[in-house]
């Protein structure tokens, strides 16, 4: 029995139903990840070049400790003086001199070099944090920046299917002549801003990944990346003297601060020591014909009459004054900036409050209300555009203000030094 030919149409949709199998089954669909929080932050931490240029130094420093703690080198110095012209014998009279001497520092200058550089390796190391800290700032408003951008898409996409559904009702009541051409004209055109807003949102989602992929220094494409948390708001958060004892505790900008008092310090500790005199010690052995040989000591002590390393000691003393006063600067701008974070989730904490409790679940009423009542001629065209555009605004609005929260929260984690909300 001969095969029955396939129609056109079915062929057609044969293939683009194996077309899209193909798609969906392919690699670029099945490597798709989806990284939390704290995977990006990992990720962040191991792979930023800044950071690893920052470990890099912080490296140098440790390595300069190895160097300030060297001891000197000894000298050793062979000499043969006082040759003859004798043919034969031109060394009979010569003079064979070894001299080996060594310097002696004084007043703790090797110990003293060797904590100047262990202080400045903790001053390396505690600014590298503090790059981490505002680096991490950076990707976590990237971060927030994606989320909201999910939100608001979400947010596009079930709008556009509500309105859609609005479509078919009244598109039903044009055909039964409850409603003029003109006005399912008017809803239909109405159509084209949920569809502006769902385009927008996509494009705004696709430019939020390629921002924390760059701080990633990641080239994964788009379509094969994504981040996920929770989109939310939180009204426990820890009182102002709390954050400010974490902050006083933890900032390493502040940290820093500390640590270079400290090292200035002993910095002006060593200028001291190097205005002390470090004696030579040498020993010498020889042998001076007619003398078999012969054995010396010698001390040779710089005279500190002139340069007694005045100018680096008030360098030095100097130098602690001014990084007291950063010090304390630093201390001011630690407490600003915790009290400038906190003043600003708490402002917005006193918006979102109000619209989750009222706002939010008066705007659903009013649209749904607006809404039942046109479709039975109880509003007019106006009033239930007007309670769509009412309920969009206030629902970008409520997601905008969720996104500003969970950016002032990284701003007051930056401000603390480590993450006191999620």
């Amino acid at each position: 029995m001969p095969k029955r030919p396939v129609p056109y149409n079915c062929r057609g949709t044969i293939a683009l139903a194996l077309a899209l199998a193909a798609f969906t089954s392919s690699p670029v669909c099945a490597q798709q990840t989806t990284y939390s929080w704290e995977q990006l932050k990992q990720r962040f931490i191991a792979a930023n070049p800044t950071l690893q240029a920052g470990r890099l130094n912080v490296r140098e420093d440790r390595a300069n400790e190895i160097t300030a703690f060297l001891r000197p080198n000894p000298d050793l110095s062979i000499a043969s003086d006082q040759f003859n012209f004798h043919p034969l014998q031109p060394l009979a009279s010569a003079d064979q001199i070894a001299d080996i001497s060594y310097l002696h520092e004084r007043g703790h200058k090797r110990e003293l070099r060797r904590d100047v550089a262990q202080k400045a390796t903790a001053v390396a190391t505690s600014q590298q944090t503090d790059l981490e800290r505002t680096l991490l700032f950076n990707l976590r408003s990237a971060f927030v920046q994606l989320l909201q951008a999910k939100a608001v898409l979400a947010n596009a996409k079930e709008n556009l299917a509500y309105y859609d559904r609005e479509l078919q009702i009244n598109r039903a009541r044009l055909k039964a002549g409850d409603i003029a051409e003109v006005d399912e004209d008017r809803l239909e055109l109405q159509r084209i801003q949920f569809e502006s807003d769902l385009e927008t949102a996509l494009v705004n989602v696709r430019t939020a990944k390629i921002q924390v992929l760059t701080l990633l220094n990641d080239r994964t494409p788009i379509d094969q990346f994504d981040a996920s948390g929770e989109f939310d708001f939180t009204d426990q958060i820890p009182g102002l003297e709390e954050l400010r004892k974490i902050a006083v505790d933890t900032r390493p900008d502040l940290q820093a601060a500390v640590q270079s008092v400290e090292e200035a310090e002993l910095a002006h500790r060593l200028a001291v020591a190097n205005g002390t005199t470090d004696p030579t010690f040498g020993f010498d052995g020889g042998r001076n014909p007619p003398i078999y040989g012969y054995v010396g000591f010698s001390v040779s002590i710089p005279l500190r009459i002139f340069d007694k390393n005045q100018g680096e000691k008030e360098r030095t003393a100097l130098d602690i004054t001014r990084n007291q006063h950063l010090l304390e600067a630093s201390r001011a701008q630690v407490f600003s900036d915790v009290d400038s974070a906190y003043e600003a989730i708490n402002g917005t904490l006193g918006l979102l409050r109000p619209y989750k409790a009222h706002y939010l679940p008066m705007a659903v009423k009013v649209r749904d209300t607006v809404s039942y009542a046109y479709q039975r001629g109880g509003a007019t065209l106006l009033d239930f555009l007007d309670a769509q555009k009412s309920y969009r605004d206030v629902q970008l609005n409520y997601l905008n203000l969720i996104g500003s929260f969970l950016s002032s929260a990284g701003q007051l984690n930056m401000a603390v030094g480590r993450e006191v909300l999620q």
